[in-house]
């Protein structure tokens, strides 16, 4: 008996995922024969906020055992709709829903999600099939040169490669004030370095003046901090990038500022009257103080983090204006911003940046900071619409991290089909092309340890802070990372690399998965491994777009050990075969496997005889043709 709805199925749903505004999708649920419904029965279809639209389906079919009936829906509204599907018989009704991810059962589940994006949203190209390195500018590279004007209350590290500083003081506050000396001259000096990594595109951690060293409380929005360089050499660095073809994202940190800033001005470090220091300051309306001035809403209550009123018009103007913070430093030779915290930052703030950012160059590019599904979150009781076409491009893929590292530590395949398709069924293709899938970032711990090393969710700092990998460890996350690796640069979107992942650098949480990038000590079997990812993915023309379908066999992989799918193309489709396992696998009979496609050749790998082999932790691509 075939499913009763399936929207992987285009039988069932005639567009696979998000659909644009104005285009006509068609549903089609099957009946067995046995069910005689009271009258047609009726496809349910809503928006937050508005009432159910019912649309009457009509038998447009008859099959061996079933019959099917049929509506279209013309999607005339950009935003997330559910939908199930009702019938009546014998005076019940009855309710068609979601039961496992992408099937339906009668009287049970949960509401299916439509996504209906604006017909003119596109993103930019300069990212797609890219590979994104991000940096944390104080541990890349320290280029030795001498920088003028360094703030008071910052300790300079000589000892390259430290443990970075951890532990509070006598008042239980971690000051985060010692410093590497990384910059943007040891970043230009490494760009021949990244280049060869098959790196198009750099997203630099905060780089604005800022006293603590991640910089994420923003002291002064049009500085570039003294010890990363001046603001032309941000712009020196951006124009030398462009030469080797990488571009140079910043990282906008938008919903709260320093304490220890121009704006707010605690410490009264700056000459100007901020906000702490007067009601008559110029930045007082930005905030929002609760008992002046010892009382105010700060990030996460974390009182060197004041929270801004991002829809103040002052501050919209002030960062969103058109001699705003985002066009100085697009002016500078920003390719664009990764937005922190971007389920902090209100819609009407989004909107207008998104629109400032657009109307200086529609090839700049918006990513926001969110964790979960992006196309359904809800914060501080908002419905976000983040992906509907006029707030972001991207955003940082946290839902692909936990697949591809559950995985390949063992987790069921179906898991992760499961996982990857409801982002691809939910996200537009326009941000599937340029989402941002990683392993590593600075706010989680290295994949390396995550994959090779012991769990560290409920260990103290003091245990992680000189906790390294034993030989043992080391090489097990090393050969789970290449197969993480794998998936996360031949599935749909651009991987980011977290400076060091390739070098086998470590780092369980922050701080320490902070380190100095080990030049000199690099893992070179790793960065070549890398290298060569970049390579194949480069030469595989599929990867700027494409669908992406999961090869199953009876809803289960081929081989639990094997992850497959394909990038779709016209007329080849690249069939990409990845083994989490320490052994070679064998897969046999490919064109029954694979019975809907024909024309096989080797692409990538070991294919002969109808069979493919795969690696240890790594991966083959076969070319085939697609028989619809």
């Amino acid at each position: 008996m075939k499913p009763i709805y399936d929207t992987w199925n285009l039988g069932y749903k005639s567009i696979f995922g998000a659909v644009k505004q104005f285009e006509t999708v068609k549903f089609s649920i099957r009946l067995a024969k046995d069910i005689i419904p009271d009258f047609p029965p009726v496809m349910v279809l809503f928006r937050t906020g508005f009432k159910e639209r019912f649309l009457t389906m009509h038998c447009t079919g008859e099959e061996e055992d079933c019959f099917v009936y049929s509506t279209e829906y013309n999607a005339r509204y950009s935003d997330i709709h559910y939908y199930y599907f009702s019938y009546t018989q014998g005076g019940i009704r009855h309710y068609i829903k979601k039961v496992d991810c992408h099937v339906a059962a009668v009287d049970n589940g949960d509401l299916f999600q439509l996504t209906v994006y604006q017909s003119e949203y596109e993103t930019p190209d300069f990212l797609k099939g890219g590979v994104m390195y991000q940096i944390f500018p104080d541990r890349f590279c320290k280029s030795g040169k001498v920088h003028e004007n360094i703030p008071e209350g910052r300790v300079l590290r000589e000892d390259w490669g430290g443990t970075p500083y951890y532990k509070p003081d006598y008042n239980g506050h971690v000051w985060n004030n010692d410093y590497f000396g990384g910059d943007f001259a040891g970043i230009q000096s490494k760009l021949e370095y990244l280049h060869d990594l098959g790196v198009t595109c750099i997203y630099l951690n905060p780089i604005f003046e800022s006293h603590e060293n991640h910089r994420y409380n923003t002291a002064d929005y049009m500085k570039a901090d003294p010890l990363l360089g001046t603001n032309e050499e941000f712009g020196e660095l951006c124009a030398e990038a462009e030469k080797y073809g990488i571009s140079v994202i910043l990282d906008g940190v938008f919903s709260h500022t320093g304490a220890d800033s121009v704006y707010f001005n605690k410490f009264g470090r700056y000459p100007t009257v901020g906000a702490y220091q007067s009601k008559d300051s110029d930045y007082y309306d930005w905030y929002t103080f609760i008992d002046y001035p010892t009382v105010y809403e700060s990030w996460w209550g974390i009182d060197t983090l004041p929270n801004v009123w991002e829809n103040n018009e002052d501050y919209t103007e002030f960062i969103c204006g058109e001699d705003g913070v985002l066009q100085y430093w697009l002016d500078k030779g920003a390719a664009g911003f990764r937005l922190d915290v971007a389920d902090e930052l209100p819609d009407q703030f989004l909107n207008n940046l998104r629109k400032s950012v657009k109307s200086y160059d529609k090839e700049k590019i918006v990513i926001g900071e969110v964790w979960e599904d992006a196309s359904n979150k809800e914060s501080y009781g908002i419905k976000r619409r983040y992906l509907l076409g006029n707030q972001l491009d991207s955003v940082m893929n946290y839902p692909f991290r936990e697949a591809i590292i559950n995985y390949v530590k063992g987790g069921p395949a179906r898991d992760f089909i499961y996982s990857i398709m409801t982002i691809l069924e939910h996200y537009p293709k326009p941000t599937i092309d340029v989402l941002m899938n990683f392993v590593s970032t600075h706010d989680i711990e290295r994949a390396i340890n995550r994959l090779g090393g012991d769990y560290c969710d409920d260990k103290p700092k003091e245990w992680m802070a000189e906790r390294w990998l034993t030989p043992e460890q080391y090489t097990r996350g090393k050969n789970l990372l290449k197969a993480a690796m794998a998936l996360q640069f031949f599935l749909p979107g651009v991987p980011s690399i977290y400076y060091g992942d390739e070098a086998g650098l470590q780092g369980y949480k922050d701080p320490f998965n902070r380190r100095c990038y080990p030049w000199g000590n690099e893992d070179q079997e790793l960065i070549a491994y890398v290298k060569e990812l970049s390579r194949v993915r480069k030469s595989i023309p599929n990867m700027k777009g494409g669908k992406t379908y999961f090869v199953l066999n009876d809803n289960q992989t081929i081989d639990e050990r094997v992850i497959a799918f394909t990038r779709e193309g016209k007329p080849i489709d690249y069939i990409v075969f990845v083994n989490r396992t320490g052994e070679n696998v064998h897969l046999g009979g490919i064109p029954i496997i694979l019975s809907r496609f024909t024309d096989f050749e080797p692409y990538y790998g070991d294919y002969a005889n109808d069979a493919v082999t795969i690696p240890p932790y790594g991966y083959t691509i076969i070319k085939a043709k697609f028989v619809k």
